[in-house]
């Protein structure tokens, strides 16, 4: 026959649970008392510490399950992770063929023994050299496993209820005892008012002033969910880049004012793609410049600048658009950013028969980002004398020239009193040998300079480069009889570059996720907290409590206060406040004997 009452804060066997006191002690592996700490079974683990029954010896399977727990343990994606990082370095440190070839094989000329060793590990192709790709493959199988099977695990457990309330309470970081003078039943409905939140489970043993009510509360779960929306968020990622990587095209040209530039491969200055870029993905679209606006400050730096650009659709359609620093255009589902901008000078150059051998807009490229000093070369291939002409030379916005161009500068990078300062080369141009050369630079290797004889300062005669000044509207001869150059206008030039990647959104959407996740995972606390609740021989309501995080909790004893709050506000009379006493004396004494 049952006792009547005799409830102690500890001591307590609820029904069925008689054999589970064996339990781990605290720092064995498990949580105090036989409670599972919040979130142990939730994911598939580390992995890396897993034991494999050994027979007589291994055979494959025994290998390959054993390879692929250490390939799927957390600790070796965040290896892999650092790997990933630490072999992106070389490709931002050396240049890369698909970005710069010209940048590589000036890297060969400047080191010819050390290239060729580098060349060998495909360190200027790093990503898409193999050894790359591996780890970036090892990667992506790494989180998959990983994460794959603790998000089962994780369903699993939100299915479930907590845990029973395990039977000591003293070992658990954070417990209390307590007396009530509220009956049994509104002591229990305070205790899940307090537990407002959580996931609860109650469990009644025993019946009549015998009864001993336990309830288990557990909440945090979206603890493990952002854990779990982290990494996956990260293989999405993963995923995203490398399909970009595949399909999309990136390509840079330059447009003068009153040009027209039409969306194909060729007319791109340069253009890079993907492995699996579709011809198709290509716009159909043309854009004019019909104007180019830049705002200086008074020390030269530059404040504004801004593109006015016609967008033509593929029927025909205008529509106006701007394009700024940082305002992307978005058309025909590439985004076209204002990379650079300068001055493009029209020139003219007659021959030494007179017949006209060049007229262009000839676009200098800025080496001076206050002044806009500029540097451009101009080829003169097709000459009806059979001589070749290349100049090669300066624009100055504002400019200040001395002593016949030995020295040139600008005062402003606005055309305030613009002028080209051009020196003169005649012969082979070298256009015809088949060799690729860059449009920016004067190969003189097979051509003459025209010189002028000046003094020395020691009584003799030495020579210079002759270099030609011609101003906006002016014909200036070439010396040497090589013909005349004529400065025609001055219109400005835009640098665009044109991206196009379906997955930008996907990138995105993912790192907003990777981020709500890991702060998820960071600062929300995975708690449970149990309440037992009794009567104690004289018929007074007295209670136990503890609670449990996962992982250092400094809030923790706070949240017990929290929940048996209840206890201390209820009314209490002199009847209670020394039951509450005995019931911490009994759990202190109860604590010792264990």
């Amino acid at each position: 026959m049952a006792r009547r009452g005799g409830y102690r804060p500890e001591g307590l066997v609820v029904i069925g649970e008689a054999d589970t006191e064996a339990a781990a002690a605290p720092g064995e592996g498990a949580a105090p008392d036989g409670g599972a700490a919040p979130g142990a079974g939730d994911g598939a683990g580390d992995g890396a510490g897993a034991t494999v029954a050994r027979g007589t010896g291994w055979g494959w399977r025994e290998w390959g399950r054993w390879g692929w727990r250490q390939l799927t343990s957390m600790r070796v994606a965040l290896l892999l992770l650092m790997l990933l990082a630490i072999a992106a370095v070389p490709g931002a440190v050396l240049p890369q063929r698909l970005q710069d070839a010209a940048g590589v094989a000036q890297y060969f000329t400047d080191h010819p023994s050390l290239a060729p060793w580098l060349d060998r590990f495909s360190l200027f192709d790093v990503y898409t050299s193999p050894w790359f790709a591996a780890i970036y493959l090892l990667l992506f199988i790494s989180l998959v496993g990983c994460i794959v099977p603790r998000a089962f695990e994780h369903a699993r457990v939100l299915r479930q209820p907590p845990p029973r309330a395990p039977r000591r309470f003293t070992r658990f970081p954070a417990h209390t005892a307590f007396a009530s003078g509220l009956p049994l039943d509104d002591a229990v409905a305070q205790a899940r008012r307090g537990l407002r939140g959580y996931r609860l489970r109650e469990e009644s043993v025993g019946s009549g002033d015998a009864r001993v009510v336990s309830i288990s509360g557990e909440r945090g779960y979206l603890r493990e969910v952002g854990n779990i929306v982290f990494h996956l968020a990260l293989v999405g990622l993963l995923v995203s880049m490398a399909y970009g990587s595949l399909v999309h095209y990136r390509g840079q040209v330059i447009i003068v004012e009153g040009e027209t530039f039409a969306n194909s491969r060729l007319a791109y200055d340069s253009f890079d793609t993907g492995a699996w870029f579709d011809e198709d993905s290509l716009g159909d679209f043309r854009l004019r410049l019909d104007s180019f606006h830049a705002v200086f400050l008074p020390n030269g730096q530059a404040d504004d600048f801004r593109a006015d650009v016609a967008v033509i659709d593929a029927d025909g359609a205008e529509r106006p658009a701007s394009i700024k620093v940082n305002e992307p255009l978005r058309v025909g589902g590439a985004s076209v950013y204002l990379m650079g901008n300068g001055y493009a000078p029209k020139i003219q150059v007659h021959d030494a028969a007179g017949k006209l051998a060049f007229s262009a807009t000839v676009p200098f490229i800025p080496t001076s980002n206050t002044s806009y000093v500029s540097h451009g070369v101009v080829k003169v291939a097709d000459t009806s004398t059979g001589t070749q002409i290349g100049l090669n030379g300066w624009f100055l916005p504002a400019a200040q020239i001395i002593d016949d161009g030995a020295f040139a500068d600008s005062t402003a990078p606005t055309p305030d009193d613009p002028a080209l300062l051009l020196e003169v080369w005649s012969g082979d141009l070298g256009l015809d040998l088949g060799v690729p050369q860059n449009v920016y630079q004067l190969d003189t290797s097979r051509m003459t300079q025209s010189v002028r004889e000046i003094d020395d300062g020691a009584g003799g005669t030495t020579t210079a480069p002759v270099r030609v000044e011609v101003r906006p509207g002016e014909t200036v001869d070439l010396p040497d009889g090589l013909g005349t150059v004529t400065f025609e206008s001055l219109p400005r030039f835009v640098g665009l570059d044109l991206r196009y990647d379906p997955t930008l959104g996907w990138v995105l959407g993912f790192a907003l996720a990777a981020i709500v996740g890991l702060t998820g995972s960071l600062f929300l606390p995975r708690r449970r907290v149990f309440v037992r609740l009794g009567l104690d021989p004289r018929g007074r309501t007295v209670g136990t409590a503890a609670a449990l995080a996962r992982g250092d909790d400094p809030g923790l004893a706070r949240e017990l206060q929290r929940v048996t709050g209840w206890a201390r506000t209820a009314p209490r009379t002199a009847a209670t406040d020394t039951a509450s006493t005995a019931a911490t004396t009994a759990a202190t004494a109860d604590e010792e004997s264990s």
